[in-house]
């Protein structure tokens, strides 16, 4: 039997809302898909708290998610939240008045399962086979890492070290100075030991970069290439050797205007793209991985796969 389903992503940059019709992975069709710029975590990432204008973004945002899901007579909804709403002390509130003023139920989710997810939203892609991959989600809050293959997950954790939360404590001088980059280096050091540890034991082939700032930089890549590039009809890309590497150089060097003037750049990662890109360098160094993909599948299809299965 088709049924109509609604999930949300809650993120601290961006609310995603996915609207399907369908009974199964195979036979799905979109009837919405929207991403709004509601920067939950804008002025308070690293103080647990959301401020008044986000706070009144982000009820906004599910007040205008509640209408579609209305209009498609959607059955089952899921909304989950991440690592904004899960670690601001006023979090809760949200999800209260959430609930009062449209009824969606939202559901604030670990570290640790929010990485399962991730896993079976990438899995769905196609992108993994027999092979050791990492997946990385470099999120506005948090950064979730999975070694795993297609058949299974063999280590995850989630690292409060997202990108907003990165930009808050680095990227106060545009263009970004060498001394914070070294010192968001060592910082790094310092938070992923658990996870260079665990990746230690495993042959790693490639890093699957999911959705975010790696469709960022899929796009840029293509275009930088002369070639169209169509998000909603790419689900996974693989990039081209030193590709990558020359893409994070320009971002790393430019300044606001210039990555604001680019078209192929969302203004909600505007500024991010640089701490990510620095990020993701950082990973390629460490793990001397060159190999590197994109998935455009992440949490929200995690979610949906759980939901049609």
């Amino acid at each position: 039997m088709r049924k109509r389903v609604a999930v949300m992503d809650l993120g601290t940059n961006t609310f995603h809302l996915l609207i399907i019709e369908g009974s199964s992975y195979a036979d799905l069709k979109e009837l919405r898909h929207d991403h709004i710029a509601v920067k939950l975590g804008e002025g308070g990432i690293n103080k647990g708290f959301i401020q008044p204008e986000a706070f009144e973004r982000g009820l906004d945002t599910m007040r205008g998610f509640q209408q579609y899901i209305e209009y498609f007579e959607v059955s089952e909804v899921k909304a989950i939240a991440t690592s904004a709403l899960r670690s601001a002390s006023n979090g809760k509130d949200f999800i209260d008045k959430v609930k009062a003023e449209t009824g969606i139920v939202i559901e604030t989710i670990n570290g640790d399962t929010e990485a399962g997810y991730i896993y079976y939203g990438v899995k769905a892609s196609g992108m993994l086979n027999k092979q050791y991959s990492v997946i990385v989600d470099i999120g506005g809050g948090s950064v979730e890492f999975i070694i795993c293959n297609d058949e299974r997950i063999f280590w995850k954790q989630s690292f409060e070290i997202g990108a907003a939360r990165l930009m808050d404590l680095y990227h106060k001088i545009d263009p970004i100075p060498t001394e914070q980059i070294n010192n968001l280096h060592d910082y790094l050091d310092e938070k992923l030991q658990p996870f260079f540890e665990a990746a230690k034991k495993y042959p790693i082939n490639n890093i699957i970069g999911s959705s975010g700032a790696f469709e960022t930089f899929a796009e840029l890549a293509e275009r930088n290439a002369g070639r169209e590039f169509n998000l909603k009809q790419t689900k996974t890309y693989t990039f081209e050797e030193g590709q990558l590497v020359n893409l994070t150089n320009d971002l790393i060097r430019s300044n606001h205007e210039d990555r604001k003037a680019n078209p192929y750049i969302i203004p909600v990662r505007v500024d991010m793209i640089v701490v990510a890109s620095i990020f993701t360098r950082y990973l390629m160094d460490k793990l001397k991985v060159d190999n590197v993909c994109m998935s455009a599948y992440s949490l929200k299809e995690g979610v949906l796969a759980e939901i049609l299965s």
